[in-house]
């Protein structure tokens, strides 16, 4: 119960002085107490929204109906039970404030009921009914004259011990009413606690009796430390089952002269017992749906609305008609809301009506990512579920999904959709031009900006920004108009649907005039009319003949990957319809096609969207959707490196895909909290771990540097939306789903009005997040709200757009001009921050910097670029059921460093490999485990294989290099495994060392305070 005090403790007598009447004018002084001193005080020291004086703290609210029994006796057919069936909601609360604890609190229960016609006891023509109960049996006084004098020992005197130590009986009542603890108030007992008339010579009390939970739920739940666990509870349960109250009725006849105003004393059940008359029937339903808590929150419960047989008995009852009515009367004007009964329950929201009107089309994915490859013939489509099934390969090289039959890597095509959508943006249908109805043109406009954009020093939206280099111009000496030249544009290409067989190669200029034009892309149509797009051929140079020196900023080189717009004019029927355009990012290729980053482009994009307001944040997260898949990617990358195996991986302690796992992470009991919050804490929190490289993802952040820079973003964290996710997983707020949702593994599976968001998901889910330096498909500004027209979409500049000078140098100050690069966007918007060219980058982007910490971990960009990984000879020893079981363990343990092919002269020497050779570098691809029967218990059934570990021909001359790199390629290890796990242990590095290249050495001068 809360105990309502006045500002300061009066320790004089506890009885009230004549003039403040508790005998003769209980009602008006109670309501003075409770409504003018406590609920009006909190409205004046600015309570909103304005609340009630008693049960503030609301469960959840929930709809149902009261079904009566139809076998009932004719003598129980009074009132409200002369009915058949009424709709009903019922407020779960407690007598406590609403962020108090629930532990310990008085659970209530406001019952009201629609169908009840005719004048109530209150005076009120209407149909409603109400009920109100409470998880004790008795009150803790017997009447009006008590309750008054009780309150005002607290309300005005301030003194509940001094009047419970003159009233022993009350406090006892109290005190067992505070030892009782309830779990979940779906197995709660309630009672009304107060008599009501039955009929002219009958009385009654009422109770409600929970009925036997369905099969697999606990008939009681143990209350746990959160302070909010009864909501928790009350959503868990009925989000998947129906639960149940029988409607009892303890009828007395007035001659038995038990007495209305002994509230402290139940009457003997063994004369005249409880009677089942209805049951409350509660079903399944998503108990956080938008508005259903406030619209409990604005029901008014009064005892005394109930038909007029059913009149409420004693003078706390009539305390209560008057107190209720006047504390609803309040909340209500203070809140602005008429003091009204609602004419009918609350429903569901109508379905809309079917509206096949098409108004508008739409271009899925939103964006759309496309990669490099240098085969000049065939391709494959990039993912187009966030869950495919793998590409199980047999490692021959007709097989290979990934590479042509000379061994060139396939470009990666993005494949567009155009869906025609109604008034409300819901998918009507895709158009397609096959039904000839919708005549469409499509558009794209690739360019690369990279030479003429600024340098990349660090990400400008970091306070770490002011320590390093400032981002010049590249290439400053190329001035003026000549600095055109330094821009690769192919403008905008166009291809009409329906008219035969077209391609359009998207070709730039020269690069300053010199070599080559550039190939940006390829643009064609399927049959169908959906568009494909590939980028370029991974061709880049130095119009000078200089080598590369740098990671990110090399002068004078240009390379061809780019971004812009999609768009498309579409006629339907003859009417013109405007088109929501997407965007195109050409990326450098993807090592580790089934592999996901910890935190993915879509994860981040999301949470901008959700931090921004224009995208609702889930009330409760979802365990496979949400949950699931962090845990899942950090095993995932057991097959790109090392630390993550030995961390995550097969039959390590964390292997988070196995099912034991699953069941434990997909767990909300009570008994698995405790596994849930030592899981949870294990990530990194920027406020408790800061640059610790402990906690996870072992990933570095956007201000890495060796050695480690004393700043949180040293390493990478999940986004506020995943952190947020994993508290509510933590509590056991969460929707245990496992198995009971659909996870797509092909398009076809989508149903139609979910295939754009499907679309854009799975493109950016194989995007990376995580550390923009500068980063792999896209870099830091995707986190600025501005970039997009709505969530996962790009804005667009206006055609013809000049986008303002930035002078040269570009700060974080002046980046953020309205209209200014972070607005819409151009062509070559996207990727002109991401470093020149793009093999530097990625040769350049390894793991554990720090030997001295751990050789495997932290890293880079293990899902796209790898780390170590399992070649394709070791992998054919782990298969080989000839073997000892611990020669393939030990195969199977054994990782090899994936930039070995770039040699071991230099670093330099690595960086121009990869340029003119990154085709060289392994795919992870999927292949079959063992299928013998030892194979099968030792080895997990799918395993990543790098399809090929082959030195660079030139990857450097000196016997000492030929030697260390033959090493490489063979790789046999030291010493068996005994379980499989842990396997990075026995990975060994490239003896390159980066720990001193300007990638990793980012602040010099050290990070200023």
């Amino acid at each position: 119960m809360e105990r309502m005090t006045a500002d300061t403790p009066d320790h004089g007598s506890d009885k009230p002085p004549p003039c403040f009447d508790c005998a003769t004018d209980a009602t008006r002084r109670l309501d003075e107490m409770f409504i003018g001193m406590v609920q009006m005080k909190r409205l004046a020291l600015g309570q909103k929204p304005a609340e009630r004086a008693v049960f503030r703290k609301l469960h959840g609210t929930v709809g149902g109906r009261l079904v009566m029994n139809p076998d009932r006796p004719e003598a129980l057919r009074v009132g409200v039970f002369a009915k058949d069936e009424l709709p009903a909601w019922v407020r779960f609360s407690s007598d406590t404030g609403p962020t108090s604890p629930d532990l310990n609190s008085t659970l209530g229960i406001g019952l009201k009921v629609w169908g009840v016609d005719g004048v109530n006891a209150l005076g009120e023509a209407g149909d409603v009914a109400d009920f109100i109960m409470q998880n004790f049996p008795v009150f803790f006084v017997d009447d009006a004259q008590a309750m008054c004098e009780f309150t005002y020992a607290g309300v005005v005197l301030n003194d509940y011990p001094g009047y419970l130590a003159k009233h022993p009986k009350t406090n006892a009542i109290l005190n067992r009413m505070s030892a009782q603890v309830d779990g979940s108030v779906l197995t709660t007992q309630y009672w009304a606690i107060l008599p009501f008339a039955f009929g002219p010579d009958r009385y009654a009390k009422y109770s409600l009796v929970p009925e036997a939970p369905p099969p697999g739920h606990p008939a009681v739940n143990v209350p746990t430390d959160d302070k909010n666990y009864l909501a928790t509870d009350l959503t868990d349960r009925l989000s998947e089952n129906e639960y149940r109250f029988t409607f009892m009725l303890q009828v007395v006849p007035k001659s038995a002269g038990y007495p209305l105003d002994k509230a402290t004393e139940e009457w003997p059940t063994d004369q005249y017992p409880y009677q089942p008359v209805a049951t409350l029937i509660l079903p399944k339903q998503d108990v956080c749906a938008r508005g259903q808590a406030d619209y409990g929150q604005e029901l008014a419960f009064n005892i005394w609305r109930t038909p007029v047989e059913q009149t409420p008995q004693g003078s706390i009852a009539a305390v209560r008609k008057l107190v209720y009515d006047h504390g609803a009367a309040v909340r209500h004007q203070a809140n602005g809301q008429p003091l009204e009964q609602p004419t009918r329950p609350r429903g569901e929201a109508p379905p809309p009506p079917v509206d096949d009107c098409i108004v508008k089309a739409v271009i899925h994915p939103a964006i759309g990512v496309a990669r490099i490859g240098n085969a000049p013939d065939g391709y494959f489509v990039g993912p187009e579920v966030s869950n495919p099934k793998p590409e199980i390969v047999d490692g021959t090289r007709t097989d290979n999904p990934y590479r042509d039959a000379e061994g060139r890597l396939l470009p990666q095509a993005a494949r567009f959709r155009i869906y025609g959508v109604n008034a409300m943006g819901r998918i009507v249908r895709e158009l397609t031009g096959e039904d000839g109805k919708a005549d469409i043109t499509w558009k794209v406009h690739l360019a690369n900006k990279k030479s003429a954009w600024y340098a990349f020093q660090l990400a400008l939206d970091i306070p770490e920004a002011s320590a390093v280099d400032p981002s010049t111009l590249r290439n400053p000496t190329v001035t003026n108009k000549d600095r055109e030249a330094l821009v690769l544009d192919a403008g905008e290409h166009e291809i009409r649907v329906g008219h035969g067989k077209q391609s359009r190669k998207m070709v730039a200029g020269k690069f300053m005039h010199q070599g080559e034009p550039v190939r940006l892309g390829r643009m064609w149509c399927e049959t169908d009319g959906r568009l494909l797009v590939t980028g370029g051929r991974g061709r880049s140079a130095s119009y000078n003949g200089t080598k590369a020196i740098t990671f990110g900023n090399n002068e004078g080189w240009h390379d061809d990957v780019s971004d812009g717009p999609v768009d498309a004019t579409v006629t339907l029927n003859g009417v013109e319809l405007p088109v929501t355009p997407a965007w195109i990012v050409v990326a450098p290729p993807n090592y580790g096609p089934q592999q996901k980053s910890v935190r993915t482009m879509w994860d981040l994009m999301r949470d901008v969207a959700i931090q921004a307001g224009t995208l609702p944040k889930p009330t409760r997260p979802s365990f496979t959707y949400d949950i699931y898949p962090v845990f899942e990617r950090m095993t995932g990358l057991q097959w790109v490196n090392a630390g993550f195996a030995a961390g995550f991986g097969w039959r390590s302690a964390n292997d988070f895909t196995s099912p034991d796992w699953i069941a434990r992470l997909n767990d909300r009991s009570l008994a698995n909290q405790e596994t849930r919050r030592v899981l949870k804490n294990a990530f990194r929190h920027d406020a408790v771990d800061s640059w610790s490289p402990t906690p996870w993802p072992w990933v570095y952040g956007d201000a890495m540097n060796i050695p480690p820079a004393e700043t949180p973003r040293q390493y990478t964290s999940l986004t506020q939306t995943q952190l947020a996710m994993l508290d509510q997983w933590v509590a056991g707020d969460f929707d245990d789903d496992w198995g009971k949702v659909p996870v797509y593994t092909e398009f076809d599976q989508v149903p139609l009005e979910r295939q754009g968001e499907v679309l854009t998901k799975a493109a950016l889910d194989f995007c990376l997040a995580d550390a923009f330096h500068p980063g792999c498909e896209m870099t830091w500004p995707v986190r600025a709200a501005t970039m997009y027209m709505e969530p996962f979409r790009f804005a667009h500049a206006p055609k013809g757009w000049v986008e303002p000078g930035m002078g040269a140098i570009l700060s974080s100050d002046t980046v953020t001009i309205p209209n200014g690069p972070l607005y819409g966007q151009l062509p070559g918007g996207i990727t002109r921050w991401m470093a020149v060219p793009w093999q530097t980058d990625t040769a350049s982007c390894r793991s554990g910097y720090s030997a001295d910490y751990d050789p495997y971990v932290p890293t880079f960009w293990p899902a796209r670029v790898p780390n170590e990984v399992l070649t394709r000879e070791n992998y054919e020893i782990v298969i080989d059921a000839a073997q000892p079981a611990q020669v393939r363990l030990a195969a199977f343990a054994n990782r090899a460093a994936w930039v070995a092919p770039l040699g071991t002269t230099s670093y330099t020497d690595q960086i121009n490999n990869m340029i003119h050779h990154f085709d060289h570098l392994g795919v992870v691809e999927v292949n079959p485990g063992p299928t013998d029967e030892e194979g099968a218990r030792l080895f997990p059934p799918l395993i990543g294989v790098e399809d090929q570990h082959t030195p660079i021909p030139d990857a450097g001359d000196t016997v000492d290099a030929k030697a260390v790199r033959a090493r490489h390629h063979t790789m046999k290890s030291d010493a068996p495994s005994a379980t499989g796990g842990g396997g990075g242990r026995l990975a060994e590095r490239t003896p390159v060392d980066l720990s001193r290249i300007d990638k990793v050495r980012r602040f010099p001068r050290g990070l200023r305070r």
